[in-house]
């Protein structure tokens, strides 16, 4: 966890239990934010940065499945856990259809949750340790695939998420023949001959948008696929 203590927003209405998390969490080496209903753990959300999520299901004034849902629309990424006294199979199908990372029943053992705990801090750190790179030199250009914009010098412009996507994909594999059947499947996730028309049309939005730096270049190799050609690699 590079020494960093990760911060966790803890929602839990029953305040003698969390305090008990509370302290048995700072001891074992994470930052804690306590709220007690749903409305609060929002607002906390909303104020600081937070490395996981502990949400007790049962809350006042708005239930940990519809903080979830609310949270999750503001990021997509931070990981969450439920804790309940509820064991209905229903409830559990429902936390994970919301992107929970883990469901734990009341009453657990203080090591159980620990270990929950830090099993998805890890995976969460793998994924985003993982995650395929975002930001990219190209020549004269920056290309920044997550905010979808392509710069030159003071101009910025703003491609579509399916440009991006098609561009990232060349980036990753820059000065390398890229087969065409693997980045129609990496975009597409198919390879059919519509696709490949749509694919076509993409890479001649491509070229003109990188048509002023003549270093860089999307050359097509034919009968295999692209080569992103640039003298950055």
């Amino acid at each position: 966890m590079n020494g960093k203590r990760p911060h966790i927003l803890l929602v839990e209405d029953d305040l003698s239990l969390g305090y008990l998390l509370s302290d048995l969490l700072e001891m074992n080496g994470f930052s804690v934010k306590l709220c007690r209903d749903g409305e609060s753990g929002m607002k906390a959300f909303n104020a600081a940065h937070f490395d996981l999520c502990l949400l007790d299901v049962m809350l006042p004034a708005q239930d940990g499945f519809t903080l979830a849902t609310r949270i999750r629309a503001l990021n997509k990424t931070v990981p969450f856990i439920f804790i309940t006294a509820r064991s209905l199979k229903d409830d559990k199908l429902k936390g994970f259809g919301l992107g929970a990372d883990d469901y734990i029943t009341k009453p657990f053992e203080e090591e159980e949750l620990l270990a929950r705990i830090r099993a998805v801090l890890r995976r969460s750190g793998e994924e985003k340790n993982s995650a395929p790179e975002q930001s990219f030199a190209l020549g004269k250009y920056v290309f920044d695939a997550g905010m979808q914009t392509l710069r030159l010098g003071e101009s910025t412009r703003r491609i579509t998420a399916r440009e991006s996507q098609v561009l990232q994909a060349l980036c990753l594999h820059r000065n390398r023949i890229l087969k065409r059947s693997e980045l129609l499947k990496a975009v597409w996730g198919d390879d059919d001959y519509f696709m490949g028309r749509s694919l076509d049309v993409f890479i001649t939005k491509l070229r003109k948008y990188l048509k002023d730096d003549p270093a860089v270049e999307i050359e097509n190799v034919h009968g295999v696929g692209f080569m992103l050609k640039t003298q950055q690699a």
